[in-house]
Parts: C-alpha cells; structure tokens; sequence
C-alpha cells in the first residue's frame, strides 16, 4: 500500500497520496477499432438501421444469454417502448426502488403509470422483504434496478411476480456482463433495459437495448421503435402505434467494438473490486456494497460503499472533499434525494400522496452514508486499489483535525 504522508491532510496543506504525475484511467477506452469502424459506415454510404446494428444486437444478446436483442436510442426509450409493449395502461402500478436515476420512474410516468416506492436494504437494492406489502389490484410489474451491477434477488423477486402474476422487467442498465446463477442480467425476468449512455461501460455516446427471451415480446418492441411497422409488413403500414427508436450504423459500428472488450474490462473491475471489498472493510466505519454468491458475475458500473460518519469520525461529505483533494477525483455522493421527492415525480397527475412516503435506507444512503467511485477508476492498477485504500485510511487517521478545521 502507498504510505500515508506524516505531513497531514492535502485538504489542509499536506502532500496528496497521488500527486499530479499519477492519473486515472480515462473514459471512454477507444482505438483504431472504433475509429476504422467508423470510417467503414460512413465509405458505405449505408448509415441507417442495417446490418451493423443487427450484428451488435446479436452480440450483446449473446453477451447476456438472452434470446432476443432490440436496440433503442437511449436506455430511457428503451425502457418507455417496453412498456407499452407489455400494455401498460394508465393507472397501472409499477414498483421500483426510490435510489435509482430519474429514468426508472419517469418513464413509468410518461407511460400513463404510476411509480409504487419500496425502500432498498443494505444490498443498495430494492428489498424483497418489502414487496408484497406494496401490491395492489392496480400492480403491472415490478421493476429491480440491479445498482451499481449489483444483481438483485432476482430469485425471490422472480417467486414473489410468479405468485401474484406480475411481471418482472428489469433495470439493468449498470448490468453489461453481470449473471445470476450462471445467466445474464437482463432476460432473468419478463425483459430487462440496458443504456449505452457515454457514461456506461459499453457506449456509443447514446443508445440502449431491450433483452427478452420471449420472442412476441421482442418482435413487438421492435416494432414500436420501427415506427409501428410489423415484421414482414408493407413499409408505410403500421399497424402498432410506434415511434422513431433505431439506433444508426454508427452506434451499432462504436458498440460492436466496445462488446470486444467488455469481457476483460468486466473481470479487470472485478479483481480490483475485491482488493477494495477486502481492503476497506478493514476500516472502522465503511461498509462496501455487499456481494451474493449467485452473482456468478458482477459488472460494476460504480464502486459503492457507505461511511458511518460517528465511526470513521467525520462527515461523508468532509470525507469526499478530502479524498478529492488526496488525487481521488473520481469520487461522488451519488443520488442526493430519493426518487419520490423529484419534483417531476410527486407533482405528476394522478400521483399518490408521496409526502407520506419514507424509505429510510434510501434517504440514509442519498443524505447521509453513500459514497460512489466511477467505474473507470476499477481499471486501474493494483497499485492504484492501494492509493484508494490509502486516501480513506489517512482521511481516517485525520480525522479529527478534518472535523476540527
């Protein structure tokens, strides 16, 4: 591990544990692939949705073990398209986590429906302890966020659907390579949405995906974002109300080349993960984001771990400013409020009365407790898992003069 400088905290005129000669690995990873790709589209002449997009489709179904692959423009869309292909009626429930992006339930909303709020547990996912007592005649489905590219309990969320005849759809969309019990994330319920947003682990600056092993299913999403047209159809004939959704050629070009690297940006993050799982815990007062054993495969788009600030002696968001300030600028709070408390969400039409909502576990993790490190960090070195180590270890040990100043 890098030693912790004796001249005290960088915040407060010491020497940083990472000076200015040691960067972090950039975002996005790119090369001549991706460039000469490009160029092989554009010489084509052939740039809209053809055979470079369905390639990549092919790709990432196989990537995920799913059947089917249709792509969208954003990972939003995607998630709006599949559920008016499930038939999402106004009014319908549908039951997501409040830590999650604004999309989660704000495509619900755009869709007529109404987001249903059940807290997460320790696993920053939602808690299947929770959600029966959510159901009502109104619930259409229910919908996991695997956050961070922690695989849900897909096994008691999947019994619990079956039992009340929902349907799960989930979010997978910081999910790229993550499998449960063997199978990828995405196609472990009804279907599931990926983004290839800039920020993702696979992108193509925008863009998403619906995964399905129901062959229906898949055939009518794409047919919504085909502007309605059927498979096999006459082209100005539309016989399902759809819009504008496909992706170009030179997504499909740009994801097809980043799927070449998936796999090892995937097992590199998470061998740098478990120095940081192993490592940190050791601190008094930090807690990673917790594993299961049925993740035969974590993708982890964030590195997540929550601070007791009475442990470890001092604010999370001191904690932050100073791990900045020791060369650690990958490093955020996350989500700063729950879902329910998004204006957009609680003043929607025909939204419950959200005020008398309370997720306790959510809002200690938005206000309080969580901390995130973006994904390009876990391509690092192992040298640089001990310079992170090392930052929480001498914000700790300072703790007290941080407070005090």
């Amino acid at each position: 591990m890098t030693s912790m400088t004796s001249s005290g905290l960088a915040l407060l005129g010491g020497t940083p544990v990472r000076g200015v000669d040691k960067t972090w690995p950039s975002w996005p990873v790119f090369d001549d692939t991706e460039r000469q790709a490009l160029l092989e589209v554009f010489d084509s002449g052939k740039w809209w949705y053809g055979e470079r997009v369905k390639r990549f489709e092919g790709e990432f179904a196989a990537f995920q073990d799913a059947a089917y692959c249709v792509t969208a423009t954003s990972g939003t869309t995607a998630g709006e398209v599949l559920l008016q292909a499930i038939g999402l009626e106004p009014g319908d429930e549908v039951i997501v986590p409040p830590y999650t992006f604004y999309a989660t339930a704000s495509m619900v909303v755009r869709k007529g429906g109404v987001p249903i709020f059940v807290d997460i547990d320790d696993s920053w996912c939602m808690d299947p302890n929770l959600i029966e007592a959510a159901i009502t005649r109104r619930t259409k489905a229910i919908m996991p966020v695997h956050l961070g590219g922690r695989v849900c309990d897909m096994d008691r969320i999947n019994a619990i659907a079956a039992k009340r005849g929902l349907l799960v759809l989930e979010d997978a969309c910081h999910s790229w390579g993550g499998k449960w019990k063997g199978k990828g994330t995405g196609a472990l319920g009804k279907a599931g949405i990926f983004s290839f947003q800039a920020s993702k682990n696979i992108n193509a600056a925008e863009g998403g995906a619906i995964l399905s092993d129901d062959e229906e299913l898949a055939e009518l999403c794409r047919s919504i974002t085909n502007c309605g047209r059927s498979k096999g159809g006459a082209w100005y004939s539309h016989p399902n109300l759809g819009t504008n959704a496909r992706l170009t050629e030179f997504q499909g070009a740009i994801l097809s080349a980043q799927i070449a690297r998936l796999e090892m940006q995937t097992l590199t993050r998470e061998k740098n993960a478990a120095i940081l799982n192993k490592e940190l815990a050791k601190i008094e007062g930090l807690t990673p984001q917790p594993g299961d054993s049925r993740m035969t495969r974590r993708a982890y788009h964030l590195y997540c771990l929550r601070i007791d600030p009475e442990t470890f002696g001092v604010s999370r968001d001191k904690m932050i400013e100073a791990a900045r300030a020791e060369g650690l600028p990958l490093i955020s709070e996350g989500y700063a409020i729950p879902l329910y408390e998004q204006p957009s969400i609680k003043n929607a039409k025909d939204a419950p009365d959200y005020s008398k909502q309370e997720c306790p576990v959510a809002r200690d993790i938005c206000t309080r407790s969580g901390i995130w490190i973006g994904h390009s960090a876990l391509l690092g070195s192992e040298e640089d898992m001990r310079d992170i180590v090392a930052i929480f270890a001498k914000v700790k040990k300072h703790a007290e003069a941080l407070k005090r100043a």
